[in-house]
């Protein structure tokens, strides 16, 4: 039998192994129909099964409004694996090893709202997955193996459709039917980066068209005229067009696209890569167009950036132009940016991020006569550099109204404000992730000066040098630990991530409405704290160390629940105990002190009271029933007791009679004390045995009883001797 239990509990091991570490780690098998199941479910009945690897539909409960079933191993959809989802919304089947659907698959789900097929394996597309998805407002199919979209058309049926992405490396047609049954959209995507066929007007039904984003490499490159006929259908003056992932080694024809573009106001270019001939074929596209703003994210150029015939090309309808993350293969043989003067002529708003820029010179910002906005951040700009941006002679960026220099490797407040105090104008200075440590004692500012973002550098401590014209100043993710300036207009103040120990003092701020200090080593604060802010609407306090005393849980929940004029922002999730011990962790809403730890002192009062008075009650009781009478004499006897004790062992040892000082020991009460002293103590003195009896009871009292004790006493004489 023993070997029989090791040999089954060897296996049990083995099993408990094999379980454990299998692909399907995760899963909970049900029992009924051999299905994995799935129990993540939050209170919002939001269920997030990802990254389980699941190979089939898991069961969830059939309440469920989220099902996210992305980055599993689910190959296919069968027929009864969604069968009583009435109520879910959206289902998120992306990242799996999909390669085939049931038809039927997804007919119950009747109020399915988004639905997300991308990454997949699908290379067939059936129009019946959708027949009954009737409310269905997103569906996402990018990045599949299939060719086409499939016929009868894939989309008839989805009238409400409202955001629809499709396409992928393998898309080759596209013809005109295939968007038959969309007739609006807020959002449509295509990739088509290998597409070889499009059937004009394909997209041309589609009306209102909200933005559009096209991923077409290869048909810019080798069917310009292609290319141009998509773009012919998609392109409104209503409509923000994105394009990704061109590449124009060379100059391209420009004729074919002269049409759509004049119809184009918002353009995006995603990860563009451009020669100086394509470049300059692209100035010459949009040379005069009526383009409010165009956006350039991931720009690589592999020319030397001689643009000489792109010199004149007329922007002056433009407003906005914005580009970031600019990559120069050959920065050596880069020619120097005068080449760009004609994007900076007429725009009102003007960014340049992170395009490892070290200097922006007089000459060019002199000719930003409109500009309103401009953004430098992210790029090489030091306090010796930032000192050219501004002419001597000449007035520069008189027009500036917010200027963002954010990360870049500036050290010197002082060198700031000397260039803020030549833009006249300037309102809004945004300097975050920046060297700065120190301030100095004074400095010179605008008087238009209203916004200022110092935040994420290394300040440790703030004078005087900040203008007093401030109304919002963040100085969130510093190192500091006070802040008493006077800034009599401010209005918000972010102190994030610094270490306050309290609250600044209110009276250096009498207009202050924000107050955000999250993430600092603040440990408590009160109803006083709050009041010296006269008008202070919204705190933003969390994430500190706070200390649960019963003074600061009891105002904090009160504030919590908006029984206070102050609203508290960042909701009771982020106010946490961090002392005492016992209460770390614990959100201050859910902490329940007890009196003794809140009202100790009016504990302990209550407590002695209510002791001094039992005990007087009780020393009332005693003195009644005559028990200090009973404990003296009690006290008494054990004494004569342990005296007669004492006396034994001293006979004992010494080998002699002691003398007896008494030969018996009476217990009586004080009204009995005329009868002892009268009758019971002659006739005890007669006696000479030693003997200890207690008073008997009234019945007792007879002459029979006294004469059997004196005949005891007798007795036990004899004996003795």
């Amino acid at each position: 039998q023993q070997h029989l239990l090791s040999f089954y509990f060897g296996h049990l091991m083995i099993l408990m192994l094999i379980l454990f570490f299998s692909p399907i780690w995760g899963e909970t098998v049900n029992s009924d129909d051999g299905r994995p199941s799935c129990s993540r479910c939050d209170l919002h009945l939001c269920c997030n099964c990802s990254y389980n690897g699941f190979t089939s539909i898991p069961v969830v409960t059939d309440q469920a409004l989220v099902l996210n079933l992305s980055f599993n191993n689910i190959s296919m959809v069968t027929q009864d694996d969604l069968t009583g989802h009435v109520r879910l919304r959206v289902l998120d089947l992306h990242g799996n090893r999909l390669a085939a659907i049931h038809p039927t698959a997804f007919d119950s789900l009747w109020s399915l709202e988004e639905l997300d097929l991308s990454d997949n394996l699908l290379t067939v597309l059936n129009h019946r997955w959708f027949s009954k998805l009737e409310i269905l407002l997103q569906l996402n199919l990018l990045n599949n193996p299939y060719s086409t979209l499939g016929s009868p058309p894939l989309f008839l049926g989805l009238v409400r459709l409202r955001r629809l992405m499709f396409g992928g490396p393998d898309l080759k047609e596209l013809r005109k039917e295939d968007l038959s049954g969309v007739t609006n959209l807020d959002e449509l995507t295509v990739h088509g980066s290998n597409l070889a066929r499009y059937d004009s007007g394909t997209f041309g039904n589609i009306w209102p068209l909200g933005s559009v984003t096209l991923s077409l490499r290869g048909p810019f490159s080798t069917q310009p005229m292609m290319a141009a006929a998509l773009l012919d259908d998609v392109c409104n003056p209503e409509t923000q067009i994105t394009l990704l992932d061109i590449h124009w080694k060379y100059s391209f024809p420009i004729q074919p696209f002269k049409e759509s573009i004049r119809r184009i106001r918002n353009l995006s270019l995603h990860n563009l890569l451009m020669s100086d001939e394509a470049t300059v074929s692209l100035m010459a596209l949009i040379d005069g167009v009526p383009l409010r703003s165009l956006s350039i994210v991931g720009l690589t150029l592999t020319g030397e950036g001689r643009w000489i015939h792109a010199n004149w090309t007329d922007l002056r309808s433009m407003d906005e132009f914005f580009v970031s993350d600019v990559t120069i293969l050959d920065v050596l043989k880069f020619a120097m940016t005068v080449q760009i003067k004609f994007l900076l002529q007429h725009q009102k708003k003007l960014s340049i991020i992170n395009s490892k820029m070290f200097l922006l010179s007089c000459y060019l910002t002199k000719l930003m006569v409109n500009t309103q906005y401009l953004d430098v951040s992210d790029n090489l700009l030091t306090d010796l550099t930032l000192s050219y941006m501004v002419c001597d002679d000449v007035e520069t960026l008189q027009k500036l109204r917010v200027l963002n220099i954010s990360g870049n490797p500036l050290k010197s407040l002082s060198a700031l404000s000397h260039l803020a105090m030549k833009l006249t104008r300037l309102t809004h200075l945004e300097v975050s992730r920046t060297g700065y440590s120190s301030m100095p004692p004074s400095c010179s500012w605008p008087s238009t000066l209203r916004y200022l973002n110092i935040s994420r550098a290394k300040l440790t401590t703030t004078t005087p040098c900040l203008p007093k014209s401030l109304q919002v100043l963040d100085l969130s993710y510093n190192e500091l630990k006070e802040f008493v300036l006077v800034l009599p207009f401010l209005r918000e103040l972010h102190l994030s991530g610094n270490k306050f120990l309290r609250l600044p003092p209110g009276g250096s701020y009498p207009n202050l409405q924000t107050l955000t200090i999250q993430s600092n080593t603040l440990n408590i604060f009160g109803l006083s704290d709050l009041q010296s802010y006269r008008r202070l609407e919204n705190l933003e306090a969390g994430y500190n160390k706070f200390v649960c005393s019963c003074e600061f849980v009891t105002f904090l929940r009160s504030q919590l629940v908006g029984s206070g004029d102050i609203k508290i922002k960042d909701g009771k999730h982020s106010y946490v105990c961090d002392s005492p011990l016992y209460l770390q962790g614990v959100a201050v809403g859910q902490v329940n002190l007890s009196i003794i730890q809140c009202q100790p002192v009016l504990f302990v009062s209550v407590s002695c009271g209510v002791a001094l008075f039992l005990g007087m009650l009780l020393s009332v009781l005693l003195w009644r029933c005559h028990a200090f009478w009973y404990l003296k004499m009690t006290w008494a006897w054990l004494k004569a007791k342990r005296e007669s004790q004492q006396r034994r062992r001293q006979r004992n040892m010494e080998g002699s009679e002691p003398l007896l000082s008494y030969d018996a020991f009476v217990s009586y009460s004080e009204r009995d004390a005329s009868w002892v002293e009268n009758f019971l103590v002659p006739e005890m003195e007669e006696q000479s045995s030693t003997t200890y009896l207690e008073w008997p009871q009234e019945e007792d009292r007879r002459p029979e009883f006294w004469r059997s004790l004196r005949n005891a006493l007798k007795r036990d004489d004899e004996q003795e001797n």
